[in-house]
């Protein structure tokens, strides 16, 4: 089998992204405990709500070094909404500079207000496939996932980017190096393409269901 950690560090619906992969036989552990996401064989990072929020809950959780623990040792790895907007250097998000984790390069950055077009982006979009990546294995050309967020991702490391999407401007949706990955949307949401990515995430992690 296999164990996978969803971090818990009182922000994100844990409980909609365990149940995801529940529905798919894996084994998973709702957890803020260091040796246990530390050793377990795939780690997800999920999160909602506001960036500085996070960041803040996330030291007080003590959550900081073992997010950057886990990705330097390359364990598999997903981050999910706000917890793929975490692994980049800043959010400006409140009019402010908000540090991230500093993983990656690049910026989060609102939305624009101003392209006739409701803030937060929330409801399906197209992605469009940038590159080969394991965690769109056999998936549709241009498949439609599910987004809620008012801020995106603008990658630095264009290498990175695997998937873009567009509302009004073109963004960065989806990261993917080595065995880490992210994602804006929410796998867990998308129906039967989101349950396909988490397939591909767990085989990629060499864990069997």
């Amino acid at each position: 089998m296999g164990l996978i950690a969803i971090i818990d560090y009182g922000v994100g619906n844990l409980g909609s992204v365990e149940k995801a992969f529940g529905f798919i036989g894996c084994d998973t552990v709702i957890t803020s405990d260091r040796q246990t996401i530390i050793q377990s064989d795939a780690v997800v990072l999920p999160g909602v709500g506001a960036f500085a929020d996070a960041m803040e809950s996330l030291n007080k959780a003590g959550m900081i070094d073992v997010v950057k623990e886990v990705v330097k040792n390359d364990v598999p790895f997903l981050g999910i909404c706000l917890g793929m907007q975490l692994l980049f250097e800043y959010s400006e998000e409140g009019g402010e500079r908000v540090e991230g984790l500093g993983i990656f390069k690049g910026a989060i950055k609102q939305l624009p207000t101003d392209m006739g077009l409701k803030v937060p982006h929330m409801g399906w979009n197209m992605l469009k496939l940038e590159k080969n990546c394991a965690l769109f294995e056999n998936l549709p050309e241009n498949p439609f996932v599910y987004f809620v967020h008012s801020y995106y991702l603008d990658s630095e490391d264009r290498d990175i980017i695997v998937a873009t999407a567009n509302y009004g401007i073109d963004f960065d949706v989806a990261i993917g190096k080595d065995k880490i990955f992210a994602v804006q949307f929410h796998p867990e949401k998308s129906g039967e393409v989101g349950i396909a990515m988490l397939r591909n995430f767990v085989k990629m992690a060499g864990i069997r269901v």
